[in-house]
This record gives C-alpha cells, sequence and structure tokens, in this order.
C-alpha cells in the first residue's frame, strides 16, 4: 500500500492514545496517532517521525502519524496498514494462488474476522494481527493486553471445527527481525490462546514487510516460536 502525500517532523509528546505533538518544519502541530498501542519504545520525544498529510477541511488535524525511525530503521506504526498491505498482497497471490474470492470483514459466529477467502478448493478465515514491538530482533505481539485477540482466536479454532481452514497473520512493520513470540509476559492469556489455536490446526504465520517514508508491503516470512 502506499501514502499518497508525506511529510516528516520530530516527535514531542503524546497528550493521550489519540494524538500526539508534532514539530514540523518549526510549528508545533497536532497530529493523530494511527495506533491505539502503548508503542512505548517508538513514541520517544526528539525522534524523526513520518506523517500523512490529509486534504480534508473537515478534518480536526491534517496529520496522521504513520511511521517512526528508531535505531536508523523505520517502523511503521498505522494499525490500518497491515490490512491494507495483506488485501493486496492476497489479491496478488500471495498466500493462495488465483484465490477465487478475497472478501474483507467477514463475521463468523460471534467475531468479524479480517478476511474470508475462497481459494485451493477451500474457505479460509484470516486474521491479521499488526506488530511494532521489538526487542534485539524478536518482535511479540500484543503490546498490551488484549481481550478481543484472544477472542479471535478462540472463534478461529470454531471455524477450524466447522470445517473451514483458519489463519493468524502476524504482519510485522518493519524489516530485518528473527523471530516472533506471543508477549505472555504481557498478556498470557493471548499467548495460551495462541498456543491452543496452533494445536487445534490454525495456521500462525508471521511476515515482516518493506517499509519506506511512502509506503508498505509484505515481504518474507518470519519463524513463529511459541
Amino acid at each position: 500500500m502506499k501514502y499518497e502525500n508525506i511529510t516528516e517532523g520530530v516527535f514531542l509528546s503524546r497528550p493521550n492514545r489519540f494524538i500526539a505533538l508534532v514539530n514540523i518544519n518549526g510549528k508545533t502541530e497536532v497530529a493523530h496517532v494511527k495506533n491505539t498501542g502503548r508503542c512505548r519504545e517508538l513514541l520517544i520525544g526528539g525522534r524523526e517521525v513520518i506523517l500523512s498529510v490529509s486534504d480534508n477541511p473537515q478534518r480536526k488535524t491534517k496529520y496522521d502519524l504513520i511511521a517512526v525511525w528508531r535505531e536508523g530503521k523505520l517502523i511503521n506504526m498505522d494499525s490500518q496498514a497491515p490490512n491494507r498491505a495483506v488485501e493486496e498482497w492476497l489479491r496478488a497471490g500471495g498466500l493462495f494462488q488465483c484465490p477465487s474470492l478475497v472478501k474483507p470483514e467477514a463475521t463468523f459466529g460471534h467475531s468479524r474476522f479480517d478476511f474470508y477467502v475462497e481459494a485451493e478448493g477451500k474457505t479460509h478465515y484470516i486474521e491479521v494481527k499488526g506488530v511494532t514491538l521489538e526487542q534485539n530482533g524478536t518482535v511479540f505481539f500484543p503490546d498490551a493486553p488484549t481481550e478481543r485477540g484472544a477472542k479471535h482466536l478462540l472463534e478461529l479454532i470454531e471455524a477450524k471445527r466447522q470445517g473451514h481452514e483458519a489463519w493468524v497473520l502476524f504482519v510485522i512493520q518493519m524489516e530485518d527481525v528473527s523471530f516472533f513470540r506471543p508477549n505472555a509476559a504481557t498478556d498470557p492469556a493471548f499467548a495460551a490462546a495462541l498456543s491452543k489455536a496452533k494445536a487445534e490446526g490454525v495456521h500462525i504465520l508471521a511476515y515482516d514487510t518493506k517499509v519506506t517514508e511512502t509506503s508498505i508491503s509484505i515481504d518474507k516470512t518470519v519463524q513463529v516460536i511459541l
């Protein structure tokens, strides 16, 4: 996926989870943070950030904070970007050759999964999770407890039991990482649910991404360690 209009700035502070104060060309501006996670290891005062610029006059702020430079690595932190990148990748045959149907936001049971796909003679439910937390080459999800995340995993197990293929795709919003792990220290319930999903036949995959100031795209598989 691509961003049409971007600019650069310097992160100053995050008054709440929805907005950030950013220095853009010497002026303090309010930017919408497109990620409600904690992102404490990313949003540190003085770091250079990338922002998309909107021309919609109805918006409270014309800026969206979409990426941050951390120790020479550009990390996309737009929570909407993984789904958009995965949809492009699925339609291009990234996971299945010639899928006959790729449907975003498909309801199953009491959950809404990110994608429903018909391919290779089977039906597939896919949940996408964006990953931005990295420590020494290992990436973790989640960065804060998520009851919704564990619920999705249990619903995927049920989809598998009913004869569908079920998938969790962890989209790592950066390049050059070594491993993916569930963040058991932060959310042991999610880690336990992920292990149960694996045992029940749910496919668990992690991919890193090519990230530039103006784009993000699915790249290479990353080893998952449960």
